[in-house]
Formats: C-alpha cells, sequence, structure tokens
C-alpha cells in the first residue's frame, strides 16, 4: 500500500505563514518579526523557518532583504502564480472577491483553450462530449465532469499552459463547482453548453465553439453569485 508522506516541518510552517498573510495578522507591506522571535512563535527552528520563508519567497508573498526586516509583499501586484495556487489550496482564508476574480480570468481563458481544440482534433472534442447529454443529474456528477471536460480541452489545445493554470486551482475548481451544481439552473445551463459544444465540434466550428464557451463563462458568474448568496443564507 502506498502511504501519503506527512507534511515537512518547512512545508507546515509555510502553510502557517501563508495563512497569517491571508487573515491580515502579517498585513501587506508590514515586516515580519525577526527571525529569532518568529521561530519562537511557530515552535521551529530557525533551518525550518529558513526553508519556509526561502520558498515564499519565490512565490512573491515575502520579500528577504538582508540586514533588514522581511517584507510581506503586497501579492496581488508582487506575487506570481505560485501565490495563486497557494491561495487555491488555502479555501478557508481565501479573500472574498477571489472567486469572482477568477471565473472573470476562466471567461477569458475558456473559450481560448476551446477554440483551439477545435480548431485542432475538433472529432477528439466530439468525443469528449458524447456521453454528456446523459450525465446524471447529481452535482457531484457535473462538478466532476465539468472539470474532466475544461481540462481534457486544455491538453487537447496543444498548449500546455492553459493546462498548468487550470490544475493549479485543481482543489478549488472541485470544492467552488460542488456549491455551483447545487443549483439547478445551473446544471441545466451546462446541460445546454456540452450539447453545443458537441454539435459545434461535430460541425467543425471552431467559431461556435470559442461564442457558445464565451456564453455560459459570463453566465456562471451571475449563477455563481446566486449560489454563493444561498450558501450565505445556508451557513449565517
Amino acid at each position: 500500500m502506498d502511504w501519503e508522506a506527512p507534511p515537512r516541518p518547512a512545508e507546515l510552517t509555510e502553510t502557517r505563514l501563508i495563512e497569517a498573510i491571508l487573515d491580515g495578522r502579517f498585513p501587506v507591506k508590514s515586516n515580519l518579526p525577526a527571525e529569532r522571535e518568529l521561530s519562537t512563535q511557530l515552535g521551529v527552528t530557525r533551518p525550518t523557518l529558513r526553508e519556509a520563508l526561502q520558498r515564499m519567497a519565490r512565490d512573491g508573498w515575502i520579500e528577504i532583504r538582508h540586514g533588514r526586516p522581511t517584507r510581506v509583499r503586497d501579492y496581488w501586484l508582487e506575487g506570481n502564480l505560485g501565490v495563486l495556487g497557494s491561495i487555491a489550496r488555502h479555501q478557508n482564508h481565501i479573500p472574498p472577491d477571489f472567486v469572482p476574480n477568477l471565473l472573470v480570468v476562466r471567461r477569458s481563458l475558456a473559450p481560448a483553450y476551446t477554440r483551439i481544440a477545435v480548431e485542432r482534433q475538433p472529432m477528439r472534442v466530439a468525443e469528449l462530449l458524447q456521453n454528456y447529454p446523459d450525465l446524471d443529474d447529481s452535482p457531484q456528477t457535473f462538478t466532476i465532469a465539468d472539470w474532466e471536460l475544461h481540462h481534457n480541452l486544455t491538453i487537447t489545445s496543444g498548449n500546455p499552459v492553459f493546462t498548468l493554470i487550470l490544475n493549479g486551482f485543481s482543489d478549488l475548481y472541485q470544492s467552488m463547482w460542488s456549491k455551483y451544481f447545487t443549483l439547478p439552473e445551473a446544471r441545466a445551463h451546462s446541460r445546454d453548453f456540452y450539447h453545443d459544444l458537441l454539435a459545434a465540434a461535430r460541425a467543425e466550428d471552431p467559431d461556435t465553439a470559442e461564442s457558445v464557451t464565451r456564453r455560459v463563462m459570463a453566465d456562471s458568474l451571475d449563477l455563481w453569485q446566486i449560489a454563493a448568496s444561498c450558501q450565505r443564507e445556508d451557513n449565517p
């Protein structure tokens, strides 16, 4: 049996520091405590802390300044894709506007990789969608199916950067879309999308594939706001 290795001390330390930044305990543009003090607060050795700080500096969370305090970067302006991946993994500490902003980016990316996929391999896209008209009408089924479709579309596009970006949000995607697909209208809307995209792929029509994807991405942002509102009402 394969056992999952437990997180290393530096990884746990990095997680705690990132959560402290996201929660505002270490605000943007503030300085972290001195290394000796911070290692004591976290209950780790200084080498472990240094390793965690180096990882965070690489991703754009902090700026290590020799001879001066370590500064918390404005990660929205100074971070990189490593920051996005980290935020996606810390779902209980996500800023309130993160998911809507992510959906806006998805609205730009998805039509592009879908169009390219249909241009390159229309029959492969049709093959991916052939069983989608018969999806079981459950949130879990739609969540898994939607992820698999978009993941495969990025692969079929032939541009691995699309796939890498999408993979960075795998865990968040599953969590977010399981809430989204609790709405019957969201499932019905996606079912229509799968039908229209299948028709476009069979017709080898990348223009239509792009336009129907753009439309469903725009509508999904509005539906997500409804799903999130329902979630807040159920969990006041």
